[in-house]
């Protein structure tokens, strides 16, 4: 897909892509979120995510919200372990807007104290309401317990203590400290010259000052594999197994999420969905996710069954694992496993907004942009040795550590 970029002076890039429809698609990525908080501000980037809709120096709520929904448009944001996203989805006149409001929001938020307060009891709702669903909630205590002792075991909520805690120097000072110029990225993909998009940007992002990151992330630790088991108030036994896995820079990254793809990803076919769900009716849910980071990954596998189904399920996952590691796919098995793989993309394209908030990320990632077709040479070059000693290493069961909800009784 055709693109372009420009860097203004103080760092941040602006990214364009162009379209033909009359919807366009925008977003403000920060490489900035949960694991660049300090122990005892356990929640402050998700906190920050909220109260960039508040206020700032020239709009209050209300303002800030009508800005764009006003003229029919979607605004939203979301905060993971590593970014911080704001986007908006809208008619194609109004890309001044939202760029403009893009810079209000993230550069001139003023977090002021009653805001704050207000904001601080939504996210303890939220925190309660993540905590009444087990099927949810288990995914960050699995992370917890993998990665013990490090940011990125910590949930990105916080805490009901923690989030108590921020103060609105919490907050500037975690700004200053990790909002770099040269880490955040203004995309767009909508009906425009690159010459406009580059004008537009300029003007609202040109006089931000610069300041430059300085790589003060430390990669987790390995640790030996751990069994834990929990009970809760809930009526059925929810369970992760996993591991930690390759990150975004590492050789075998496609080569896993062409594993996690075949084994448990999206689609009804997957060989434990197949096997475990279809044939013999054990779970209503079971998948595998790989989420790879900038020096870390995990690989993990949910499943949600009846307590008295539980042994049963575990000993057919692992059958299939065995069978899998065992068995080594065929040249025609591994080409229908990436064929499925990059229809899946291909179809992917067309979620716009998950387009070029991916493009962005991969901007900031590694400073280009692989089109379709590289992606698609990339599936295509990962060979049956490869997936091999992927399989051997991730699938074993010596290596996964495990986390399980029963219910109480």
């Amino acid at each position: 897909m055709e693109y372009n970029v420009h860097t203004l002076p103080n760092g941040i890039r602006l990214l364009h892509v162009p379209s033909a429809s009359a919807i366009s698609h925008a977003c403000i990525i920060v490489n900035s979120g949960s694991r660049d908080e300090k122990e005892e501000q356990s929640g402050l980037a998700h906190f920050i995510e909220h109260l960039i809709f508040k206020r700032t120096e020239k709009r209050n709520t209300n303002q800030i919200l009508n800005r764009l929904e006003s003229v029919g448009a979607d605004l939203n944001a979301y905060t993971t372990k590593e970014y911080t996203c704001i986007h908006a989805s809208f008619l194609n006149p109004y890309l001044d807007r939202t760029i403009e409001l893009f810079n209000d929001i993230v550069f001139h938020s003023t977090f002021p104290e009653e805001e704050l307060d207000k904001e601080k009891s939504v996210i303890l709702d939220e925190i309660s309401s993540y905590l009444d669903q087990p099927e949810e909630a288990i995914y960050d205590d699995f992370e917890d317990m993998v990665f013990a002792g490090h940011p990125l075991g910590r949930n990105i909520l916080g805490t009901a203590e923690s989030v108590s805690r921020l103060s609105k120097k919490d907050i500037r000072e975690f700004m200053a400290e990790n909002y770099h110029t040269d880490k955040i990225v203004v995309a767009v993909i909508g009906n425009y010259t690159f010459q406009k998009m580059v004008k537009i940007g300029s003007r609202y992002f040109e006089d931000i000052p610069q300041n430059l990151h300085s790589n003060t992330r430390i990669a987790p630790l390995s640790a030996n594999p751990i069994i834990k088991t929990h009970q809760k108030p809930i009526t059925q036994t929810h369970a992760v197994l996993g591991m930690p896995a390759y990150s975004i820079y590492h050789p075998k990254k496609t080569g896993l999420l062409l594993l996690n793809n075949l084994v448990g990803g999206t689609g009804m076919s997957s060989v434990l969905n197949l096997q475990i769900r279809e044939k013999y009716g054990i779970a209503y849910t079971i998948e595998t996710s790989y989420s790879p980071l900038s020096d870390t990954g995990i690989f993990t596998l949910y499943f949600g069954t009846d307590q008295e189904k539980v042994n049963k399920a575990l000993s057919l996952i692992y059958k299939e694992f065995k069978k899998l590691r065992e068995q080594p796919l065929t040249e025609v098995q591994l080409q229908k496993a990436k064929n499925k793989f990059i229809g899946q993309i291909a179809l992917g394209e067309e979620n716009r907004i998950g387009l070029i908030i991916s493009m962005a990320k991969s901007l900031i990632d590694h400073d280009k942009i692989d089109d379709l077709q590289t992606v698609f040479s990339k599936i295509q070059a990962v060979s049956r040795t490869e997936m091999a000693d992927i399989t051997n290493e991730i699938l074993d069961e010596k290596n996964l550590s495990a986390l399980t909800f029963y219910p109480l009784g």
